[in-house]
């Protein structure tokens, strides 16, 4: 130590208190305690935004991933979609208070969602061990009702009476459903049987192109493998992580479709949400 220097400067007691901390906290301009705050701000802002969306959405949660195309051109994989509470902002031509416009209803009343008429929903059938699917209300029918007069006879799989069709009469009452690119109604084709109004989680009304990448890169759907499929579907199965090109789906536990296999836009739209 030179002649005429004193002993360095000792801390501040200040700065050891709480106070003091705090005011280091919000003030630093670099090293790790800047680092925690930009990180600590960053999750705030999520969760806000997330809190927010959930108020006016009414679901958990209120966006979700389209994985693949049985809702093509209307909903697209890669699509960010905004799902409601069905009851919530339900238009007067609802089935009761299902808050659910059928197709059919739709094209009388000129109510339209996604360049066609009526409500996309979300539902989950009970018993269904996978996510969610969200596909088209077409019409709705009573319990024991002989639907296929009602039917367009191009998506009954060539079914000529009622006794020729799944879920004809209807097992119970609840809504007919379809993708708007797949071949078949779902209650033709093992998806599901008539969808019941309790089934019924959420109803579409937002679609974000391409922003559902992100969420399909974390649940390993962005990549297809081999034929178009990705991540390792298998012959006359479906999952909702491993699902064809060609149809849309909601990611979360694996759904497994009865073999008998799907054609190129016969599966069901499956959704990826955060587990």
């Amino acid at each position: 130590m030179s002649a005429g220097e004193g002993p360095p400067p000792e801390p501040s007691a200040e700065e050891d208190e709480p106070d003091g901390l705090l005011r280091r906290f919000l003030t630093a301009e670099s090293g790790p305690l800047m680092f925690a705050r930009e990180m600590l701000t960053s999750m705030a802002t999520v969760a806000a935004v997330g809190l927010l969306l959930f108020a006016v959405s009414g679901v958990w949660p209120p966006m979700v991933a389209v994985e693949s195309g049985s809702m093509d051109p209307n909903m697209q994989k890669g699509d960010l979609i905004f799902v409601t509470e069905p009851g919530r902002f339900a238009p007067d031509a609802a089935h009761g208070d299902t808050g659910v416009v059928t197709h059919q209803v739709g094209e009388e009343v000129g109510y339209e969602k996604f360049n066609d008429y009526g409500s996309v929903i979300v539902y989950d059938s009970a018993g269904n061990v996978g996510p969610p699917i969200i596909h088209r209300a077409r019409f709705w029918v009573a319990e024991g009702e002989n639907w296929y007069d009602e039917a367009n006879k191009a998506w009954v799989q060539g079914a000529d009476n009622c006794e020729e069709m799944d879920n004809c009469p209807a097992p119970h009452a609840g809504f007919i459903t379809k993708g708007d690119n797949n071949a078949y109604y779902d209650q033709t084709k093992n998806i599901s049987p008539p969808v019941k109004a309790e089934w019924v989680v959420g109803t579409a009304r937002i679609r974000i192109p391409y922003l559902g990448w992100v969420r399909l890169g974390f649940s390993g759907a962005a990549t297809a493998g081999p034929g178009g499929v990705v991540d390792g579907a298998t012959a006359g199965a479906t999952t909702a992580g491993s699902v064809t090109a060609e149809n849309a789906t909601i990611s979360g536990p694996d759904e497994t479709v009865e073999s008998g296999g799907f054609g190129p836009s016969e599966s069901p739209t499956a959704l990826a949400v955060p587990s």
